[in-house]
């Protein structure tokens, strides 16, 4: 039950006064004690008087303590010690002394020091309210503590029905094989007996992979949207802890929760997170990850055949799962759900524009050519700053000027527009940009231009954009010729117009390096080496990205591969700078202009290549 808040404000008050009281009995009052002279002492306890007898001032101390045990007097002035002198007679004696002296007893008190039974009381009571107080908090909180460590090991999926999920299949576009894979699930959910009557059985468990951002975990939300049934979803990194065996316990609890609430279905969100590789981590066999994965093959591999109980798994690095995760039986399924291709990003891009108002010229198509290898997270990027822009510009509708900007943005990044730049350094950049427009326009295989800026955006000073006229899957040499020649022809132009080349070809010599070397030792398209491979390679498949490369070859090898490397790139610069040369004043045109308008569209272009044809393609 929840304590209210003026009772643990009232608790905070208590401890508060406790402590205060405490201070007060530790922390004398008034200065430290004078020691004087029993002469002095005296003359401290008369009131002082003028020459005609009158008294001008009350005595410095209004009680006398005698401690016999001690041997002294303690003078007071409202309680507090103010002097201390030695006095080895009794009490009577004192009084005595002091009525002799014209001390006035009804001014001056004269007692013994004795116990202070209520102040020893109050020593005593008041430590132990404190420690009260603080045991009282301490065992609260022991309470709450032991309350979590008996939920420590429950599992800490979240449960939702169907009609919960706003989410269904008409809402995911692209993964039309991934969605029937998934609809035959959700059917058997809804009607396990037309399987059973033929002696199906349903997949055990369902593994989807691919780059991030393509629509896993959404597909998994559909299927908790379009199964009428329990659907458990959990993160892979939820089982791991660093106690041990709380992730072996929470996936029992998991699969107990989903047994008994038949038909099911249990998603797992980055299952890498437990399920990579056993023995590749520093704990061996004890690592608690490696006992999580354990426990989670046992309850896969442990359903009974009529238990409805579906797994739905989602990674980017499948490459690291244990194979006896993978295994028929337990992820019967593997579905690869890649990077849509153009009708896909057609067909995500109007799913995204749904409620949304565009113009009425605004074909998607257009942007679907501009977005090549983006995923279904990246579109939908691309319409939502399209409609954050149309807001900014004050527009009622998106247009296509809107989506087309939008995609820059995503591409490279905002523009930076108040980047002071020379003039020297713009026609520069601008040499650069129109290189690489010029070449692709040249060379047969290359793709068409679309739009060529020296407006900065990201860390690039200038951009090209290029419209692929068709999606390509495999590449020949000839294309990898062309495109090197492309990359290559910044570089080229500014040599050409300026006699040197600038840093600003530094990305672009990055690009054409690894292009160059992946068709030497991956694509066997050297002539010098051969049709083979050089070197095994350790990549993060959807993530393309490589970790380590195990070498096979000789140094000799090695070296015949950086010639041959540097050959490809040498004879694709040459192929640019002579473009650029036999038509050097279509460059300088070219670069004029940008330096003008700074961004050249498509007609723009057009109307500048009038006249140039490209070469024709080499047999």
């Amino acid at each position: 039950m929840k304590r209210k808040w003026w009772q643990n404000s009232f608790l905070y008050l208590m401890l508060l006064v406790a402590i205060m009281a405490v201070a007060l009995l530790l922390w004398p009052r008034g200065g430290p004690t004078e020691v004087t002279l029993l002469g002095d002492f005296i003359d401290k306890a008369k009131p002082v008087l003028n020459v005609d007898g009158e008294v001008i001032a009350p005595p410095e101390i209004d009680t006398i303590e005698q401690d016999t045990d001690k041997n002294t007097l303690m003078g007071l002035k409202d309680d507090t010690a103010m002097y201390k002198t030695g006095f080895a007679d009794t009490t009577t004696n004192l009084r005595q002394m002091l009525e002799s002296e014209g001390i006035d007893p009804n001014i001056v008190a004269v007692k013994p020091s004795g116990t202070n039974w209520g102040m020893i009381a109050l020593q005593i009571v008041l430590p132990i309210m404190l420690l009260g107080v603080l045991f009282y908090f301490f065992f609260r909180s022991a309470r709450g503590t032991t309350t979590q460590a008996f939920n420590f090991s429950k599992s800490r999926a979240r449960l939702s029905s169907g009609n919960k999920s706003n989410v269904t299949f008409e809402d995911v576009a692209a993964t039309d094989e991934a969605k029937e894979e998934l609809q035959e699930m959700v059917e058997f959910l809804r009607s396990p007996q037309k399987f059973h009557a033929l002696g199906a059985r349903v997949p055990r468990g369902v593994l989807l992979v691919g780059p991030p951002g393509t629509g896993k975990t959404l597909l998994a939300k559909a299927v908790a949207g379009e199964a009428n049934a329990p659907f458990y979803s959990i993160s892979g990194s939820e089982f791991v802890e660093m106690f041990v065996g709380v992730g072996a316990a929470r996936v029992r609890d998991l699969f107990e929760q989903a047994k008994r609430n038949t038909p099911s279905i249990v998603f797992v969100d980055e299952i890498d997170a437990v399920g990579r590789h056993r023995g590749a981590g520093l704990g061996g066999g004890h690592d608690e990850r490696e006992q999580t994965l354990n426990q989670i093959l046992a309850e896969m591999d442990g359903f009974d055949t009529n238990t409805n109980v579906i797994v739905v798994a989602a990674t980017n690095r499948p490459d690291i799962l244990d194979p006896a995760l993978l295994r028929p039986g337990r992820f019967d399924r593997h579905i690869v759900i890649d990077t849509p291709d153009i009708q896909g990003r057609k067909a995500i891009l109007e799913v995204h524009a749904k409620g949304k108002p565009f113009a009425e010229r605004v074909d998607l198509e257009i942007i679907a050519k501009q977005t090549p290898g983006f995923s279904g997270a990246d579109l939908a990027n691309v319409v939502n700053e399209a409609a954050l822009l149309a807001a900014r510009r004050e527009r009622k509708d998106i247009s296509i000027k809107e989506l087309e900007d939008a995609t820059d943005r995503v591409m490279a990044g905002p523009e930076k527009k108040a980047r002071v730049m020379s003039q020297r350094e713009r026609e520069r950049i601008a040499y650069h940009e129109s290189g690489h427009a010029l070449v692709a326009k040249m060379l047969p295989n290359a793709d068409p231009v679309h739009k060529i800026s020296i407006i900065a955006r990201g860390r690039m000073g200038g951009w090209t954009r290029f419209l692929p006229s068709e999606e390509r899957y495999l590449w020949t040499r000839s294309q990898f010729d062309d495109k090197l020649a492309v990359t290559m022809g910044g570089r080229a132009a500014e040599e050409i117009a300026f006699g040197e080349a600038s840093t600003g070809a530094q990305n672009d010599l990055e690009e054409a390096t690894k292009l160059a070397r992946k068709m030497v030792t991956q694509f066997g398209m050297s002539d010098e080496l051969g049709p083979r491979t050089f070197g095994q390679r350790q990549e993060l498949v959807f993530l393309g990205r490589e970790i380590s490369e195990q070498r096979d070859y000789s140094e000799n090898v090695a070296r015949k591969i950086d010639d041959e490397v540097q050959n490809i790139i040498q004879r694709t610069h040459n192929t640019a700078r002579r473009i650029l040369s036999e038509n050097k004043s279509k460059l300088k045109q070219i670069a004029e202009q940008l330096i003008i308008k700074e961004t050249l569209e498509k007609p723009d272009l057009d109307k500048l290549f009038d006249g140039l044809a490209p070469e024709p393609a080499s047999s």
